[in-house]
């Protein structure tokens, strides 16, 4: 019986710009039930400060910027990366987590931010557009666990409603004297229905 017997499985989701360095999105992750003080356990955060976090992604990006491959052990942690524009997506879990399941988070970032951004996936776009950006993460992973990898799904969870939808919410009359139109309108309504059973 495996002693590991948790959902938790992404310590981190870094997006990492391959230009400058820059951070764009990075969500560090701790299992909700982890011994306190201890960092070799399965879920801890072994980079709980943002010095080390930075010194982690750097040594990262200068061992992933020229492979080819899309899956490494860095740092006795399995990371899955792909590169997408100008950015790279990183996601980091423990050194027995399934690779499999990793790669799978990985491409459903990828493919639904390349629906929602319209195929425009690169570092301008995702800081334009970083409401989207942090919603479709959060769609995907919830503190270390994995919601979600249909791209379809998280897209159409996190997409911006039309904007005709938009015009009609305009038009609404907010005042005193609308609310109160509202509340005769509505108990009109009701009356209407209660006279009808």
């Amino acid at each position: 019986m495996p002693s590991n017997m948790s959902l938790f499985s992404v310590n981190a989701i870094l997006i990492i710009s391959t230009d400058d360095r820059s951070r764009i999105l990075t969500k560090y992750y701790s299992a909700p039930h982890a011994p306190p003080g201890s960092t070799n356990q399965p879920g801890v955060n072994p980079y709980p400060t943002v010095k080390e976090q930075k010194a982690f992604e750097k040594g990262l990006l200068e061992k992933t910027n020229k492979q080819t491959s899309d899956v490494i052990l860095y740092d006795g942690r399995v990371v899955v990366f792909k590169m997408e524009g100008d950015v790279m997506l990183y996601v980091v879990g423990g050194g027995d987590e399934n690779e499999i399941m990793l790669f799978g988070v990985v491409l459903a970032l990828r493919d639904a931010l390349s629906i929602l951004l319209k195929h425009s996936v690169d570092k301008r776009t995702l800081i334009e557009n970083y409401d989207i950006l942090s919603l479709a993460v959060d769609e995907i992973i919830d503190d270390g666990i994995i919601l979600e990898t249909d791209p379809v799904i998280i897209s159409s969870r996190v997409s911006k409603p039309p904007t005709q939808d938009i015009a009609s919410v305009k038009n609404i009359d907010l005042s005193e004297q609308g609310l109160l139109n509202a509340w005769e309108f509505g108990k009109l309504k009701l009356a209407e229905r209660m006279r009808q059973l």
